[in-house]
């Protein structure tokens, strides 16, 4: 008889890990998103024998391969960068999109949810960090949008708040005056339209972005541990 005591470990820490980050913050309203891109199917029903339904993966390919070999009422957030040819691809389950990063994009999220009668829950990602490399509207772009009435052109999609990657530094002033400029924004926006996710916060600072207002986090290895991207 061979005894796995490294899988039985291994499941008792994801479920410790997701337990551990809820009563931790018991006292704040927020949806955790468990991240588990390049992580295994396995590792993913682990979670949720917990009780968990929500994950996020970044990649097309294998959000849907795992939405095939998942149950089916796992809610996937699509949290990574998404290109308009790979939407039809999502759109009939995806939960939620939060990488909407562009007015083209949006066009491409309605277009889809139009040819299959269905509208498409979104976030609009804002460019908060300092590195050129992360993606997102700018905070004039995201007045502009609801000014100018383009989102209600788009009747496919569902504008259900924002989302921002923070830079990716030691300075938490940096990162705290980020997360604090979203929270701004979003509120500022919330006075005429009705907003239900600040999606902001990852593994390494999600506490000080629910203390920032965030109350939707994605978090990948404080509950799966860290990644190994090697194939």
């Amino acid at each position: 008889m061979v005894v796995d005591c490294g899988g039985t470990r291994k499941m008792n820490n994801i479920a410790e890990n997701i337990a551990g980050i809820l009563s931790k913050h018991a006292e704040e309203q927020f949806t955790l998103v468990a991240v588990s891109k390049t992580k295994p199917a396995s590792d993913i029903q682990t979670a949720y024998d917990t009780g968990h339904r929500q994950f996020g993966e970044n990649k097309v390919q294998e959000l849907v391969e795992k939405h095939e070999q998942l149950p089916k009422d796992i809610e996937w957030h699509m949290i990574g960068h998404l290109q308009r040819n790979k939407v039809k691809y999502i759109a009939p389950f995806v939960h939620l999109i939060h990488g909407i990063d562009s007015l083209r994009l949006l066009k491409q999220v309605n277009k889809e949810g139009e040819k299959i009668n269905r509208q498409i829950p979104c976030l609009l990602q804002v460019h908060i960090a300092k590195e050129e490399t992360k993606f997102g509207f700018a905070a004039d772009e995201i007045r502009q949008l609801f000014k100018d009435g383009l989102v209600e052109e788009m009747p496919f999609v569902s504008i259900k708040g924002l989302m921002g990657m923070a830079t990716n530094t030691q300075d938490m002033e940096v990162v705290k005056s980020e997360f604090d400029g979203l929270k701004a924004l979003y509120d500022e926006i919330g006075h005429s339209i009705n907003l239900e996710h600040l999606s902001m916060g990852m593994s390494g600072d999600y506490p000080l972005a629910l203390s920032c207002g965030s109350n939707m986090i994605r978090v990948g290895s404080a509950i799966f541990g860290h990644r190994n991207y090697a194939k």
